[in-house]
């Protein structure tokens, strides 16, 4: 293409983003979407939105390493700078050719973020990002770098810029600018300041290499030593406060070898790999996990399924509370929260909202329940996936120095979902069965994402990433710290790489110090719709390799019974009222105690219904012992009656009634005599209850009517309650309905913004919306009818938003006008009164 031919470089970021294409424009608002919320009028909007403050340091929140690098190294090149001139400042004199392969994808990547705009001739970092990234005494650039030359001597004497310049060898202008320049020309001139440094003593040049790379600035007295006042007289070092000098930025550079960066880093770290298995043991370990998570989760929501503890005051589970959960579980605390802020996550526990508020249960967990084990895993997972909910923060301490409680406030981290899916697909970018070395994925995440200023968050995303990779382990995602089949179905991912000869394993479990230097595909978030599908996948991969529930148990002549495997719902939900569950692990063990017998009395079991089921569901006879046990409760169950009076005890034999007032442990239940058959009690009949069973009787509760009451444990259920929605990161990156609504709008505003216009018919380049009177926007519309010319209107609707529009009127009557709107592409009808103005079009114009 001739010179001619170029289209001119444009002179602002609008004018820049006004020649993009749609599928650029599209690009830009996707990567940063806070930029259409709400939607800008038109691309000068816009242009402006990118630029403010919020926006721009989200925008470099969001860079990797290099691109920041680059950022960086054109905030301290001239304004604006070349290509040329910003390779010399990231490859340096040596031309690393590493980082010259990588500039070119960096500085698109920052076009791409309206970051900098420009060609290659004439770079431009918009104006925001360069007072945030260049060097200055109260924020230094992370380039190391200080003031220029002519920055640095801004309030200087005359007179004593022209000593430095004599003192350099330079020839002493008539003024301070020209003296100025001079001295740059001579920082800048490799050849000449070699010169220069071969005569500087040695130790002026350990003071010139203490401070090349940073922090620039240094302190000195009244009287400087010799070795400082060698440099001070060449402005090698320049003053800038009282006892303060600054390496000027072309000294640095020239000491530097050119580089703007000590290391740049334009390859980010490789994910090393520290063990490899086989698939097939990944698999079914990540598949032995899932269980036990689905265990887990069913053992808690069991264990508050009449009520869990009490919510605090100010939200959450007590201290006290989530040990007792750890115990219930016997699982650390931390591991207790975890499982507690997933089924919170799931929507499957909530408050009840009563008076007397507690965590329960809520209708969903039934629900839940019913479906098949993989279907429930997979809406653990796909609930852990998307919570901002952070159970790894229970226990610290949130800003105000208070303790952070699980289901308590403050726990939402609007980055934990991005950090959980970005460690699952560098996993997945691995080879099948490989696990990585987990300081390695943390050190890929910290180039991905480098965090500037606030080093506590930056150590938050460290710990949300050692989180994802435990927490994926406990939930079957992975399997020995690879990623599972059921785990990469989850992300959508495909098929994973396969290891070349050094990553084959020589059996399960083997241990090699393997490297993989394969940079895995990206894996972008997936859409609801989307993540539904592939969590479905995952479901229908893990659904075999589970456990298939057992129909019956081993019962032993020590009144235990043993649980080979899972049992099937019926019989593990009677087995858990019929018995105490003793031990866990790859068999559970179960043990039958009069109280335990007693339990299922109680809940409306008669001796022989616990005869024929342990029979059915026995693998061996069932045991003489236990035969015994339970008739000896049955014939004791129910003798005695309790009922509500305060309380009151009834009984047939009267005899039994006198054992107990002589019995000294009866003593607190307030008892007296009322008749041959009946005791009354101050206690209220729970409390009468445990204190006869206690002294060893068996009790049955009965209701007013005289009927022995059932006691099944009632499972206690929170209103219908919703899951927890996540805090979003951010505006939301809009769909492609949305995006294409955006652009329209946008490029309709811009029109109408940009058309020319008649001399003197419109305020000229100011944007405002055209004011003409109401006669004359009627004639000038009539006149349009006739000679089908368009027209530049002001159009202010019926919520109050104003904005301009390029029509062709069609027909005028009843007080609307009906035209074809070239900013919407259609034929519409506006009301007059809703013209603010109208205004003819440059005979030229499009």
């Amino acid at each position: 293409m001739s010179t001619e031919d170029r289209p001119p470089a444009p002179r602002s970021l609008a004018e820049a983003l006004r020649a993009r294409g749609d599928a650029a424009l599209g690009s830009l608002l996707r990567s940063r979407p806070d930029l259409i919320t709400p939607v800008p009028t038109d691309l000068t909007q816009l242009a402006t939105r990118a630029g403010t403050r919020a926006s721009v340091v989200r925008a470099l929140e969001r860079l990797d390493r290099f691109a920041l690098q680059t950022a960086e190294a054109l905030a301290v090149a001239a304004d604006p700078a070349t290509y040329g001139e910003l390779l010399g400042l990231m490859a340096g004199d040596d031309a690393d050719p590493a980082v010259v392969a990588a500039l070119p994808h960096a500085v698109d990547l920052l076009r791409e973020q309206a970051l900098v705009w420009g060609d290659d001739d004439r770079l431009r970092l918009v104006r925001t990002a360069r007072e945030l990234l260049a060097p200055s005494p109260q924020h230094p650039s992370p380039t190391g770098l200080g003031p220029t030359v002519q920055e640095a001597t801004a309030g200087m004497s005359p007179g004593r810029i022209q000593e430095i310049v004599t003192a350099a060898g330079l020839a002493s202008t008539h003024d301070s600018v020209s003296a100025v320049t001079a001295l740059a020309g001579l920082f800048t001139d490799r050849a000449r300041m070699t010169a220069l440094l071969a005569d500087a003593p040695a130790d002026s040049l350990d003071v010139l290499e203490r401070l090349v790379w940073g922090p620039p600035y240094g302190q000195v007295t009244h009287d400087p030593a010799p070795r400082l006042r060698w440099l001070l007289d060449r402005g090698l070092l320049l003053p800038t406060t009282p006892g303060t000098v600054v390496l000027p930025r072309e000294v640095a550079l020239h000491l530097r070898r050119g580089l703007a960066h000590r290391a740049p880093e334009p390859v980010p770290p490789v994910v090393e790999t520290a063990a490899v298995h086989r698939p097939q043991v990944v698999d079914s370990a990540a598949a032995g996990q899932a269980y036990t998570a689905l265990a887990t989760v069913e053992e808690l929501l069991k264990d508050w399924d009449e009520g869990g503890p009490a919510v605090l005051r100010a939200g959450g589970l007590s201290v006290r509370d989530l040990k007792r959960t750890a115990v219930a579980l016997d699982v650390p605390e931390p591991a207790a929260a975890f499982w507690v802020e997933l089924a919170y996550a799931a929507g499957l526990i909530a408050s009840d909202g009563e008076a007397d508020e507690r965590y329960a249960a809520t209708p969903a967990y039934d629900e839940w329940l019913e479906q098949p084990p993989a279907e429930r895993w997979s809406r653990l997972v796909t609930a852990w996936l998307a919570a901002t909910r952070t159970a790894g923060l229970v226990g610290g301490r949130d800003a105000k120095d208070r303790t952070l409680s699980a289901l308590g406030p403050g726990l939402d981290r609007s980055a934990a979902p991005e950090v959980r899916h970005r460690v699952l697909a560098l996993l997945a970018g691995l080879p099948e069965g490989a696990a990585p070395a987990a300081g390695t994925v943390l050190a890929r995440l910290r180039w991905e994402r480098p965090l500037r200023g606030d080093r506590r968050e930056d150590d938050l995303r460290g710990r949300l990433a050692e989180w994802a990779l435990s927490e994926a382990e406990l939930l079957g995602v992975t399997g020995r710290g690879a990623l599972s089949a059921q785990g990469r179905a989850l992300l959508g991912a495909p098929a994973a790489p396969v290891p070349g000869p050094e990553g084959e394993p020589s059996g399960p479990g083997d241990k090699l110090p393997v490297h993989h230097h394969h940079r895995p595909t990206p894996l972008a978030p997936l859409s609801p719709a989307e993540q539904a599908v592939a969590s479905a996948a995952a479901a229908r991969l893990l659904a075999p390799l589970l456990p298939e529930p057992l129909d019956h148990v081993l019962l032993q002549a020590d009144l235990t019974a043993v649980a080979p495997g899972p049992l099937q719902r019926p019989l593990a939900d009677m087995l858990g009222v019929l018995a105490d569950v003793e031990s866990k692990g790859g068999a559970t063990v179960y043990r039958f105690t009069p109280g335990s017998v007693r339990r299922a009395l109680d809940a409306g079991q008669a001796a022989s219904d616990l005869h024929a089921f342990l029979a059915a569901h026995s693998r061996t006879p069932v045991p003489q012992p236990l035969a015994y046990l339970i008739d000896d409760v049955a014939r004791r169950h129910g003798h005695l009656r309790v009922g509500a009076a305060s309380a009151y005890v009834r009984c047939d034999d009267d005899a039994v009634l006198s054992e107990i007032l002589a019995d000294k442990r009866a003593a607190g239940l307030g008892l007296r005599r009322l008749a041959p058959t009946v005791l009354a009690a101050q206690a209220d009949p729970a409390g009468l209850l445990e204190g006869l069973r206690a002294m060893g009787f068996a009790p049955a509760a009965e209701s007013a009517e005289g009927d022995v009451l059932i006691t099944r444990a009632l499972a206690h259920r929170t209103p219908p309650r919703t899951a927890p929605e996540p805090v979003p990161d951010g505006p939301p990156v809009p769909d492609d309905t949305l995006l294409a609504a955006a652009l329209r709008a946008i490029r309709a505003g811009d029109l109408a913004s940009t058309t020319p216009r008649k001399p003197g018919t419109a305020p000229a380049g100011n944007g405002e919306l055209p004011r003409t009177g109401a006669a004359e926007t009627l004639a000038t519309m009539q006149a349009a009818v006739l000679t089908g010319e368009a027209l530049w209107i002001g159009y202010v609707n019926a919520e109050g938003a104003a904005s301009q529009r390029v029509i062709a009127p069609v027909r005028v009557e009843g007080g609307f006008v009906t035209a074809y709107d070239h900013t919407a592409d259609e034929v519409r009808t506006y009301p007059l009164h809703r013209i603010t103005g109208v205004a003819e079009l440059a005979d030229d114009a499009d």
